[in-house]
């Protein structure tokens, strides 16, 4: 025995070098080269099995676990470090978790570590017992030969009770030939691989993987890391090394206090708009200021929850318990990064994401037997029908009725003129400095783009939406009555082109000053006032070239000085002056009156037609103004949300793929494919909050990202920054220098990248029993039905413009179109919570570069479940996991992983909030193991 313990066929894979202590040179030569700094790597790291473990009552088998404690001299107290996962009904246990001391742990050679093996009688009463304990030092540890550790265990009477074998692992060792199978153990009637045996097997490994806990942009974004360490055997006899990782993020306030901070300029802006419409008659003024009361109401909320926000100094993350908190309504619940770092003896290193969040939706507000998606089609039919009863009053003035196109091409053409009409005041300045400092370079190409911007603004003023518009807003004025009796009245101001001396001038003519913009708009023909600006902008073009071409001939003449100067009474016949006769201030002189007007043109126009399409806005708004600011406060609530959550994902994703170039291609051509997966039952208020989640997925389609150099490696500066506003946002990603460096061109040049969100969802508990039996699962089925759609469009772009090499490849046996052949017939299919569907929704996004997002009500329960399954999955398909310990490896994952301990971050206790009757109605592959759920306050 003790030959076979001490055989170098058995060396041990890892022990890490931590740098918080100092390490003896024992410990220094196991330190694995190049990565003794990554917090991600524990500092030691020892597996456990044990034999012959002896019971009271001889006919049964024992169902232990390990629980392992440490203490640090001088400390003289026992503190819990960690437990194995259990393991029921034999004597040789073999334990999947192993137990990690990560650099947090502050271990050192003197620590002494007991090991104490229990008997769990009852697992759904946690009724055990102590069978044994036996105690070792870290050093002993590392001082034998092969960092292996054959010890008795006593009971509390000093008897023998079985034996227990602790296995240091080592990294970068070369490996060596592998023993012979000496015998195998049975767990619940199963055949179990021997893992003490082959455990021991190296496998150099080398550190591919972007940690959580070191790399400069992640752990900017990511915090509060828990991690588990398992080592799982393979069906051909090799192990995988998994770390298991759960972290939150600061993301969860970072992003709210954004988004809301955008909103309230966004509706602060409406409100001046409103503001600076002028004077209208009695009946439009009323309805103006009934419009701008519900404006400063909702933006009163804003600024409430802004300053929530901001004081807000608990974790960053919302609990479960909170998800109903008015202050934080606009954060996500329990938003956590779910990862698992997968390691083979070959020396591949993956890791795969999903990110965790309970469902977006507004908790606060609550449900009342519906969500967004109801809301909004109650709206659009109380809108329609108050159009139809409008003007049943005197005081209420008669509006237009607009479609829905007309009013999102109002908010288009008021985005379009905000730009440009800025863009064109740049570029005009660019050019009337290019004109002082003479570069006549600078001046063609600023005016090239000057030219283009100017176009641009006129080409979007010359509609018929704004022509009627602006007859709208003429006849809403107090004046209109008076107008329309002398229409003849001259224009008390008015722009008028000229041609003074044969160069082409832009002059002001009539009653007001230059200076003045107040012109009586409604005796103004539409027509005249953009082509004043398509005029002046010819002016300013005409002088240039004027300009441009005498500089030229000027240059051409050059030669010709030394003539001029002899004869100095010769002066060219058009009277203009020669080179040293010129003015340095001869170009800007002629072009600063002819930019003035442009400027002065360019405003006038694009405050005429802004006003009308405010106006458009107004009419639209204000029979359901009330309405509309309720539901779209509700709409920002989810949204918000789900944003986060993507914005988390895109981070790690791109961190992730950042040497894939397939990726970053399909990235900048198709965009990035983001795949919810929800949980939630079509029952109760359940079905609202799927409502809810569904409208704030598709919202994401508004979303674009763009990835920037940041300006520093300081934390604060690696944080996305959002812009924009409620008809589109983007989200930018600082990335340090030497990350943005191998990017593509065209993601550094900025393009944005879109996003193709889809939700695929199945309700799984008994809630959804009865919706199948006594309710209605028809939200689920389109809301799946819209999404396949999706994502076969997505698919078809993909084959339309990337070759299948832009994909990461994959061990499955099934191609992507045959997935989706699969997902599309279960989706057909009437099938009681067919979880096919999500499974086989997981892997398309998995395949096609996507990234996963899993939740349920609160993203504890449910989805701790789900995620514990994808990730056993995962190893299956993808790792050749053994199919023996499939449903060990599961058990202990939900036994002893990380989500064990969300549970606990979220409500205090480390128990899934289900009940035995309820897991009665979960498919079987969602029921946690026993003694690790109970009645829990959620």
């Amino acid at each position: 025995m003790a030959g076979r313990e001490r055989s170098p066929r058995h060396r041990p894979w890892s022990v890490y070098r931590a740098n918080t202590f100092d390490l003896s040179s024992e410990m220094m030569g196991l330190t694995l080269a190049g990565n003794s700094q990554d917090p991600d790597e524990p500092v030691l790291e020892f597996s456990l099995a044990c034999s012959e473990l002896v019971t009271p009552a001889l006919e049964r088998k024992p169902s232990s676990f390990v629980a392992v404690s440490c203490t640090t001299p001088p400390q003289a107290f026992w503190t819990k470090h960690a437990q194995t996962e259990i393991i029921e009904g034999t004597s040789n246990p073999i334990f999947l978790s192993s137990i990690a001391f990560f650099q947090d742990s502050l271990i050192t050679q003197q620590t002494q570590v007991k090991l104490s093996v229990y008997d769990v009688k009852d697992r759904s009463q946690g009724t055990m017992y102590l069978l044994g304990s036996a105690m070792f030092t870290v050093k002993e540890l590392l001082q034998d030969k092969y960092h292996r550790l054959h010890l008795t265990l006593r009971s509390a009477e000093n008897e023998r009770v079985g034996n227990i074998t602790i296995i240091a692992w080592q990294m970068e060792e070369k490996k060596d030939q592998r023993a012979p199978l000496t015998r195998t153990d049975t767990v619940n009637g199963r055949m179990v691989l021997p893992v003490d045996e082959s455990l021991t097997e190296s496998m150099g490994i080398r550190a591919k993987s972007a940690s959580l806990c070191k790399d400069t942009l992640l752990k900017a974004v990511f915090g509060g890391t828990i991690s588990r360490m398992y080592r799982l055997p393979t069906t051909d006899g090799n192990h995988l090394r998994v770390l298991e990782q759960m972290a939150e993020s600061v993301l969860s306030l970072h992003i709210p206090r954004q988004f809301v901070k955008l909103l309230l300029e966004e509706d602060a802006a409406r409100v001046c708009e409103l503001e600076e419409l002028g004077e209208l008659s009695p009946c439009w003024e009323n309805l103006r200021r009934q419009i701008i009361t519900q404006y400063q109401t909702i933006i009163l909320t804003y600024q409430e929850t802004l300053s929530d926000l901001h004081e807000y100094k608990g974790p960053s993350f919302k609990s479960s318990t909170l998800k109903a908190e008015r202050k934080l309504e606009f954060v996500p619940t329990n938003l956590h990064l779910q990862r698992i770092r997968v390691q083979g003896e070959s020396g591949y290193d993956r890791t795969y994401d999903v990110v965790t969040i309970g469902a977006p939706a507004a908790h606060h507000q609550g449900f009342k037997g519906s969500g967004l998606r109801k809301l909004i089609q109650k709206f659009e039919e109380t809108k329609k029908h108050a159009f139809e009863d409008e003007g049943a009053g005197e005081s209420r003035p008669q509006s237009m009725v607009y479609q829905s196109q007309d009013v999102a091409r109002a908010k288009e053409i008021i985005s379009h003129i905000n730009t440009l009409k800025t863009q064109v005041s740049y570029y005009t300045e660019r050019l009337s400095r290019a004109a002082k400092e003479r570069s006549a370079n600078a001046l063609e190409r600023t005016l090239a783009i000057l030219t283009d911007k100017t176009r641009q603004l006129v080409t979007i003023c010359d509609n018929k939406l704004l022509a009627s518009a602006i007859q709208a807003l003429s006849a809403a004025r107090p004046e209109f009555i008076a107008s329309k009796a002398s229409p003849s009245a001259p224009d008390t101001e008015r722009v008028v082109l000229r041609n003074d001396q044969g160069s082409p001038q832009a002059k002001w003519s009539g009653k007001g000053n230059r200076a003045s913009m107040n012109v009586d708009w409604h005796e103004e023909e539409w027509d005249k006032v953009w082509l004043n600006v398509d005029k002046s902008l010819e002016c300013v073009i005409r002088c240039v070239d004027r300009l441009l071409t005498r500089e030229r001939l000027q240059s051409d003449s050059s030669e010709d000085v030394f003539l001029s100067d002899q004869q100095p009474n010769t002066s060219k016949r058009d009277g203009s002056p020669g080179v040293e006769g010129s003015s340095p201030g001869e170009w800007s002189d002629a072009l600063y009156p002819l930019l003035t007007t442009l400027n002065e043109c360019v405003a006038m126009m694009s405050d005429k037609a802004k006003k009308s399409m405010v106006f458009v806005l107004m009419q639209d708004c204000a029979p359901t103004i009330g309405m509309s600011l309720t539901l779209q406060y509700r709409r920002d609530v989810v949204f918000c949300q789900t944003l986060t959550a993507v914005i988390c994902g895109f981070v790690t994703k791109l961190r992730n793929c950042l040497c894939e170039e397939g990726f970053l291609r399909q990235l900048h051509i198709i965009g990035l494919l983001v795949q919810f997966e929800g949980l939630l039952s079509t029952y109760g208020e359940e079905l609202a909050m799927l409502e809810d989640m569904s409208t704030g997925i598709m919202d994401l389609r508004n979303v674009t990202f763009k990835v920037t150099q940041a300006t520093s490696s300081f934390g604060p500066d690696m944080l996305p920054v959002i812009t924009g506003n409620r008809d589109g946002f983007n989200v930018r990603v600082p990335l340090p220098g030497n990350m943005f460096d191998v990017l593509p061109r065209e993601i550094q040049n900025g393009m944005l990248l879109r996003v193709q969100p889809v939700l695929f969802n199945i309700g799984i508990n008994e809630q959804q029993t009865l919706a199948e039996k006594f309710g209605d699962t028809s939200l689920q089925d389109i809301v799946n039905m819209e999404s396949l759609a999706r994502l076969n469009s997505y698919y078809d772009q993909f084959k339309e413009v990337l070759p299948e090499d832009c994909l990461p490849r994959s061990r499955s046996q099934n191609c992507v179109p045959e997935l989706l052949k699969f997902l599309s017939q279960n989706i057909n299919t009437r099938k009681s919570k067919n979880v096919d569907i999500l499974w086989q929704a997981a892997e398309v996004c998995r395949r096609l570069n996507g990234v996963r997002v899993t939740s349920c009500k609160s993203a504890k329960d449910r989805t701790a479940m789900s995620v514990t399954l994808e990730q056993c999955m995962i190893l299956q398909q993808e790792h050749c996991l053994a199919p023996q310990v499939f449903t060990q490896a599961l058990d202990c994952m939900r036994s002893e992983g990380c989500r064990r301990e969300n549970t606990m971050k979220n409500v205090g206790s480390r128990k899934y909030a289900f009940n035995s009757l309820q897991l009665k109605a979960f498919p079987k592959q969602y029921r946690p193991p026993e003694g690790t759920f109970g009645k829990v306050e959620t």
